[in-house]
């Protein structure tokens, strides 16, 4: 039924001039799809969330690469102390949580903390850019639609859940080689309740219910502050939808439009980088009580 109402708002707004709830339809369709109407997709790729997780990865990756390049024993650039004083402090929560070797964990949870900071920073870039520049291109669907795209890979749960995936592997990972595989299947069997044969099945069932847990509280907890944040966007963007020339009241709007603009993008600003923090810090945590021995 939901699908339904989407279309028709997609259509009606192709039609008879953008709606509210059209506008808001169009902003949250994916690249890959002319006719996507549903806000989640778990079985065909998005080819835009794809794309824009590569190149934000790409540059965090140029961005760490050329900091140490510019590195210097003199007195640092501000280049030079603001990424220091990151890598500084992804160094030492990884040295409180991980008790073992982090020749890997340490990295990676520098590089998932940049990647998803600029990930999640997409969503500072004008909601109308990309509907813009397709239309000063040309491009659109073959019913005569703007194309769709979404900027913020953090916004798709099929971008946060494939990182989540990735935790999880590497949560049986140290599990095992800490562990040794028996070691990590007497954990599965004889923890949290004991090693009474009796209690092996109600050990395993709380040992899924938690890995699985910790994998959907890592999506889904990224995915609703970044998809709830880019609808206030768009909400916000709307105000500026009812200009119909220089009147009080599309003035007052206009003006209100900026200032909830600039206030929600400030706020935003510290939900950007407080994301990527709980989730690096959540990812050592994980990851941490993987290296345990016991």
């Amino acid at each position: 039924m939901a699908t339904e109402i989407a279309a028709e708002a997609v259509h009606a707004a192709g039609e008879h001039g953008l709606t509210a709830a059209g506008y808001i339809i169009h902003h949250l369709g994916h690249f890959r799809s002319a006719t996507q109407t549903s806000i989640i997709d778990m079985h065909i790729l998005n080819y835009d969330t794809i794309f824009w997780s590569v190149v934000l990865g790409m540059v965090g990756c140029f961005v760490l690469w050329l900091g140490a390049r510019r590195a210097t024993a003199g007195v640092p650039t501000r280049f030079q102390a603001a990424v220091e004083v990151v890598i500084e402090m992804v160094d030492n929560q990884s040295k409180l949580i991980v008790h073992g070797d982090r020749s890997f964990v340490g990295p990676l949870a520098l590089t998932i903390f940049v990647w998803i900071v600029l990930m999640n920073s997409m969503d500072f870039l004008p909601v109308d850019l990309f509907s813009q520049i397709f239309r000063l291109l040309g491009l659109h669907t073959a019913e005569g639609h703007e194309l769709f795209h979404r900027a913020v890979p953090t916004a798709d749960l099929n971008g946060t859940f494939g990182i989540g995936l990735v935790v999880l592997t590497l949560m049986f990972y140290y599990n095992i080689k800490v562990k040794g595989l028996g070691g990590f299947i007497h954990h599965l069997f004889c923890a949290p309740f004991g090693s009474n044969p009796l209690l092996w099945l109600p050990n395993l069932a709380m040992n899924i219910v938690e890995f699985a847990a910790r994998t959907v509280s890592l999506s889904m907890r990224l995915y609703g502050n970044m998809f709830a944040g880019e609808l206030v966007f768009l909400l916000i963007a709307l105000l500026g939808a009812t200009w119909i020339g220089l009147t009080t009241q599309s003035v007052l709007l206009a003006g209100l439009q900026v200032l909830a603009g600039s206030i929600w993008a400030i706020f935003h600003l510290l939900i950007v980088v407080l994301q990527a923090f709980i989730f690096m810090m959540l990812t050592l945590v994980y990851l941490g009580q993987a290296h345990d021995a016991h």
